[in-house]
């Protein structure tokens, strides 16, 4: 089949205005949010519902052709991105966007893959329920990429992951079939769980259109702190007394160091430090039932504990939602600042929670000691033991060639990542960036069992080729 041909049967299915031809329209789809990933394409195709994307897919196969499934396109390893030859046909799930059903009494959502983050968390919000799943970059990103990536962000502590947050999936397979796996149950133990497999795959098994998802009640009240620390290693022991005073109530728990602050408070507008200055930081979260002023008084007690026993230098309590939003604007606003200061070498990492603040002694020592004035800026989920641990020079002349080196950089941090029993990879997925790096690290048995289940999915390696394996 010809090009030509290939774009006319891709016309009949979703329009001439859905098929993307013309390098400036397409060029916002291929080079990556972070513009590490430049690649090429036959065309972008937006189809608008299941049934467009299984067609397109099964014209795709006929011609032979490989397929590269995209979200909001905010990833971080390049997964959403063809690759140069500009063989590939992109395809775009934004038109994918509806909320199919709200289902109160049973908790769940059903949504489309190319629903934004932040309208699905809306939409339950209109419900009186809750998805938990949060991040930066929720105004943007999609729910079939949080799903192709098993996203996690600032609440994995207490509600899980996106794979937690999942109950059923709807797939097209790499030849076409429409696999209707949405089921809202909580128990199902009929076979295999197959919706797993496609979770984290990063669109290399089939293209997920649809989910069911789990809603939780919205939380009577929040209370928010930002507290001054001296080390990651008081940030654990913190963590631990949290969660014997508060249990379930810890809804999250950020570990900021004072560099990360610090390029925050140099590039985003309206940024102010909420303490007098301090090496690391902690931001922490309750939620529940209650009202606000008890949720903070119980906070309160704690903070006024952690004062008295020197495992917090000082501490601001959120006395409204407005400076809660403040507060957890410094956090989230990190990888932002850092983009707005320049290129740096990014890791994306997970350890066991004990063994962060040996990770960190550990990686800094090395680093310093092989690469001297560099910048490490790390920052992360410290209650789940996911941190971003990035490194660059303070003069941005000197990165071009810093970046260079990205591979040594990341065989030191991998390699005491994996010495700490940690893995590479925490919530950003492998994409083209990691695809090398998780040969080291996996044995050769589970990348054999990986490549089985690709060749058993997709025999002609049409679904996100180049990506994970």
């Amino acid at each position: 089949m010809s090009q030509a041909n290939l774009i006319e049967q891709l016309v009949a299915i979703v329009g001439a205005a859905n098929v993307l031809t013309a390098a400036a329209d397409m060029a916002p789809h291929l080079v990556d949010w972070r513009g590490r990933y430049h690649g090429a394409a036959r065309c972008v195709v937006r189809p608008a519902n299941t049934e467009d994307v299984a067609a397109v897919v099964r014209v795709c196969v006929q011609a032979g052709v490989a397929m590269v499934p995209q979200g909001g396109n905010t990833g971080h390893c390049g997964a959403g991105i063809p690759d140069q030859s500009g063989e590939a046909v992109l395809i775009s799930l934004a038109r994918l966007n509806r909320v199919r059903a709200i289902d109160v009494a049973n908790n769940t959502i059903t949504v489309e893959a190319g629903c934004v983050l932040q309208a699905l968390q809306h939409a339950a919000f209109e419900a009186g329920r809750l998805f938990p799943l949060s991040l930066a970059a929720q105004g943007s990103c999609q729910i079939g990429g949080n799903l192709s990536t098993n996203a996690g962000g600032v609440q994995v502590l207490r509600y899980g992951n996106t794979r937690e947050l999942t109950l059923g999936l709807e797939v097209v397979l790499p030849d076409g079939e429409v696999w209707n796996g949405l089921r809202g149950l909580r128990k199902d133990n009929t076979g295999y769980d197959l919706k797993q497999l496609f979770i984290g795959a990063e669109g290399t098994l089939g293209i997920i259109t649809a989910a069911v998802l789990k809603l939780f009640p919205l939380p009577a009240a929040t209370a928010t702190a930002w507290l001054a620390i001296d080390s990651p290693h008081a940030a654990v022991r913190l963590l631990s007394d949290l969660q014997a005073a508060v249990g379930a109530m810890l809804t999250a728990c950020e570990l900021v160091s004072d560099v990360s602050l610090g390029l925050v408070l140099k590039h985003i507008p309206g940024a102010q430090p909420p303490l007098a200055d301090s090496p690391w930081h902690l931001l922490v979260e309750l939620s529940g039932a209650g009202g606000e002023g008890e949720l903070r008084k119980v906070l309160e007690v704690f903070l006024e504990q952690a004062l008295e026993s020197g495992a917090i230098s000082d501490a601001v309590l959120a006395q409204s939602g407005e400076q809660a939003k403040r507060l957890w604007a410094l956090r989230e606003n990190i990888s932002e600042a850092q983009k707005i200061e320049g290129v740096s070498i990014k890791h994306d990492i997970s350890l066991p929670i004990s063994r962060i603040g040996e990770f960190i002694d550990a990686a800094d020592l090395a680093l310093k000691q092989n690469f001297p004035g560099i910048r490490i800026v790390a920052f992360g989920h410290v209650g789940d033991g996911n941190l971003h641990y990035n490194q660059s020079k303070p003069e941005s002349g000197e990165n071009a060639a810093f970046i260079a080196l990205q591979p040594q950089v990341s065989r030191i941090v991998h390699d005491i990542v994996h010495q700490l029993g940690g893995s590479i990879s925490a919530e950003h997925g492998i994409g083209q960036l990691k695809r090398e790096e998780l040969l080291r690290y996996k044995s050769p048995l589970e990348m054999e069992m990986m490549r089985t289940i690709k060749r058993a999915l997709d025999p002609r390696g049409l679904m996100n080729p180049g990506k994970v394996l």
